[in-house]
């Protein structure tokens, strides 16, 4: 009888795959070390390193340059780094108003962006059709010959599940139990993006990844992202890992309530987070188009603009302040349309924060602003694609559906737990040649 070596195989598998996540890791958060200094921080032998380093070279995740420094014996050390000219991410932001996609190297640098207006009428098929148009002219952008694209985040406002790829539900009316993923990867049949993984997350969660994964070495935690748009939502990282909570809403602050007497909001409470914060009631309030229009009043000193943006800036206050009680940050970012305004908002809402944390001598967090500004959300997309295919255990919760690949569909998650990805585990080209698919027939959810 055959002994069975499927067990001993796949473990050894999955322990190499752990042994190049951690090569890979080491390096995002200290560029420039050597093969040795590599053996000696992984606790590694030199020839397993060696190994690691090479194949990592060769399916483009890592390069190496010149030497760090002069030796008088033996041959110098050569640095290794992230290699950010092969390897591609692709990041989405699915908002209310339109979609914006970029290409980022493995680094976080962003190397190509797409903006589609959608409009706040539109359904969510008219945003999968923009969400389509803009991968594709983000690929169109790319060279085909050296860049290969290894997979593709989508950042969604609303309750997302990661595992299903279903946006739960959202504030737009139509946006409830979509099936998200599955819908773009049928979209993406047989464009230069089939095969291609394909990862869901919610915006403020995306974009917290984003400000961890690109953030050399990875960041301050406990991390807050506040979103703040048209809804309030926020990202909370803490030990490392995203919390999303026992049924997702962990973050969804945009119903915590600031003023009890405040203005209604659509859930029928009163002084929500949305109500008081949120881009649309701040607009009504000013009679403005848009986000530029109001900051170019406070620019020209409009007594009403400067007001209203005052009281929300002090609404944003309370808020990082009930926050900060809650998770203890080390930092807080902010991003969104209202992050746009600058000092006029972020002023009185570092005064309410002091105001409210100095009686009981609580020391602050780092408050500011994202330093990805209007990308913040596709580039956290892109970050989670990074996140879930290099890290042994995922920030965020591994997709549970099956992969796609066999179809010519784009897989939702990773195709295998702990797998770390090489040119040859993706099906078909990604190089980004010949960029049709079906972006005028929408799919029913």
């Amino acid at each position: 009888m055959l002994a069975d070596l499927s067990a001993p195989v796949r473990q050894q598998r999955i322990l190499k795959s752990h042994s190049l996540m951690a090569v890979f890791r080491q390096l995002c958060a200290r560029p420039g070390l050597s093969r040795s200094d590599l053996a000696a921080a992984l606790q590694l032998t030199r020839s397993t390193v060696g190994v690691l380093v090479r194949e990592l070279i060769d399916d483009g995740w890592l390069a190496e340059s010149g030497a760090m420094s002069p030796r008088v014996f033996g041959r110098r050390p050569a640095p290794l780094s992230i290699d950010a000219t092969r390897l591609v991410l692709l990041g989405a932001d699915v908002g209310a108003d339109g979609v914006r996609v970029v290409a980022t190297a493995l680094t976080g640098k962003v190397l190509a962006r797409e903006h589609v207006a959608c409009g706040r009428a539109r359904g969510v098929q008219a945003c999968i059709t923009g969400l389509i148009e803009a991968l594709l002219a983000v690929c169109a952008q790319l060279d085909g010959r050296r860049q290969r694209i290894i997979g593709i985040g989508v950042g969604l406002p609303g309750v997302v599940d990661p595992a299903s790829g279903r946006l739960r539900c959202a504030a737009k009316p139509d946006w409830h139990d979509v099936a998200f993923a599955d819908q773009v990867a049928t979209r993406l049949a047989g464009s230069a993006l089939a095969g291609v993984p394909l990862f869901v997350q919610n915006l403020a969660d995306a974009a917290a990844i984003g400000e961890l994964e690109f953030n050399g070495a990875d960041g301050a935690a406990p991390l807050l992202f506040l979103s703040i748009d048209r809804g309030v939502e926020a990202g909370v990282v803490v030990d490392g890992r995203l919390l999303r909570g026992r049924n997702g809403f962990a973050g969804d602050v945009g119903h915590m309530v600031l003023h009890l007497e405040g203005p209604e909001c659509v859930c029928g409470r009163r002084g929500c987070a949305d109500v008081l914060l949120g881009v649309g009631e701040l607009l009504a309030q000013n009679a403005a188009e848009s986000v530029a229009e109001l900051r170019r009043r406070l620019g020209e000193g409009d007594v009403g603009a400067v007001q209203s943006v005052r009281q929300a800036g002090t609404a944003l206050g309370v808020l990082m302040h009930n926050l900060t009680c809650a998770f203890d940050p080390v930092r807080i970012v902010l991003g969104g349309a209202m992050a746009d305004l600058g000092n006029a908002l972020l002023e009185p809402a570092l005064a309410a924060l002091r105001d409210h944390a100095s009686p009981a001598g609580a020391s602050l967090p780092d408050v500011g602003v994202s330093r990805f500004g209007e990308d913040a959300v596709a580039v956290g997309a892109a970050a989670v694609v990074r996140c879930q295919l290099t890290r042994p255990s995922p920030v965020l919760v591994a997709p549970a559906l099956p992969p796609g690949a066999e179809t010519g569909r784009p897989r939702v998650g990773p195709p295998q737990q702990f797998r770390f990805f090489s040119q040859n585990d993706l099906p078909g080209d990604h190089s980004c040649k010949g960029t049709e698919a079906a972006v005028d027939e929408p799919q029913p959810a």
